[in-house]
């Protein structure tokens, strides 16, 4: 039941390893959990400790809560090194600034997350770095967009909002022939069900926020290396001082234990819900990669463990007033921006504004779905009322 143990153990299934690592009750007197360390300042013995440095010298490197969820992330996820931040957003970033300098390009998926995108154009252009944004089914065909000043190549699959699942194979096979970083967003899979650096990926970022912490309570980051990216990422998590919250990171460490039970509870339902809305007649198409006649169906199955509960849903023509009748009388739906709790949510998207590099022409209104662990019959007689609500408008 020590973490000590794991080298001289066979390797551990994903669902033994979300329960088991990171935990070494024996050395916190029996305790399973490990103690949240809350601090900043740390005691050195004597002058000669002070000047040599010891394991733990301030909270912002980190404290041994922060250790544990750090070493269990990297074990699930098959990386070298983890390095936690104080929210999804601050670990694109922190992945980002870890190596670039002005005078270089990166090539960024044009699917990626919103901030990650005004980060690039604002604050990376700010120090003299430029972005070009690529089509997310681009392949091994990114080759033909690569510099001489090329840096990296960042990608998320499946892609935000839209959900076009990525060949990071293909993809990873230029980054390590043109000596390039590949970077990925791996939120949507979480460590369980895709495996980046089994792929080629040097880097995966994961907003813990979502389904690691899984409660809708807490913002967490994390960043996950191999041994090339680990002294980068070190470095300039270092340098940007991001560390994350005491509390966030135990709830990270509480929620990583039950991460394999709810990933299946959360795909479960979410194919039962999108099935369903498929074969409704105010339905024009379905975006989730994992059901048989999506786009990316043939990708996820070949490189993906599972999904999650996020997919989205593009409607046949409806009024915004109809849309809005339709969502305002939900029970069981939340309207709101995060994901990844125990809740079912929905919003409406329209990503015409932030798409540059692809077209964003849908047949109707679109809603991004997310859900939860509800039972999947009483959340589709939601949708049934709400979708009486749209015809009636």
């Amino acid at each position: 039941m020590s973490t000590s143990d794991e080298g001289r153990s066979p390797p551990r299934r994903p669902a033994t390893a979300v329960v088991h690592n990171g935990r070494e009750p024996f050395a916190q007197h029996g305790f399973v959990n490990p103690p949240v360390y809350r601090g900043s300042t740390v005691l050195f013995p004597t002058v000669a400790a002070l000047k040599k440095g010891q394991r733990y010298n301030y909270g912002r490197r980190g404290t041994p809560t922060v250790d544990a969820l750090q070493s269990a992330i990297a074990a699930i996820e098959g990386g070298f090194e983890t390095k936690l931040t104080a929210s999804g957003y601050q670990a694109v970033t922190t992945a980002l600034l870890a190596f670039v300098e002005a005078g270089d390009h990166i090539l960024m998926v044009d699917t990626t997350y919103q901030p990650t995108r005004q980060f690039c154009d604002v604050m990376l252009k700010r120090i003299g770095v430029e972005t070009e944004y690529y089509d997310p089914l681009i392949g091994a065909g990114i080759e033909h967009l690569v510099r001489k000043n090329t840096r990296l190549v960042y990608t998320e699959s499946p892609g935000s909002q839209t959900f076009e699942v990525q060949d990071i194979p293909a993809i990873a096979a230029v980054a390590k022939a043109r000596d390039l970083w590949l970077l990925m967003d791996n939120t949507w899979a979480s460590p369980l069900y895709f495996k980046p650096f089994e792929h080629g990926v040097d880097v995966s970022i994961q907003a813990a926020t979502k389904y690691i912490v899984g409660h809708a309570d807490a913002m967490l980051g994390a960043i996950t290396s191999n041994a090339r990216a680990a002294k980068h990422i070190e470095r300039a998590h270092g340098h940007l001082g991001v560390c994350p919250g005491s509390e966030e990171t135990y709830l990270g460490l509480r929620g990583l234990r039950t991460l394999d039970v709810r990933l299946e509870r959360h795909q479960k339902n979410g194919l039962v819900v999108a099935a369903w809305l498929a074969r409704r007649p105010e339905v024009a198409r379905v975006l989730h990669p994992a059901l048989p006649g999506d786009p990316g169906y043939e990708i996820w199955k070949r490189d993906f463990l599972g999904a999650c509960g996020l997919f989205g849903v593009i409607l046949k023509p409806a009024s915004a007033e109809a849309v809005a009748a339709m969502l305002d009388g939900l029970t069981l739906f939340g309207m709101g921006y995060s994901w990844g709790g125990y809740e079912s949510l929905v919003i409406p998207f329209d990503c015409t504004s932030y798409r540059t590099a692809t077209k964003w022409h849908p047949e109707g209104p679109a809603l991004r779905f997310h859900i939860g662990l509800e039972d999947p019959a009483d959340l589709i007689a939601d949708l049934e009322a709400g979708f009486e609500r749209l015809a009636a408008v």
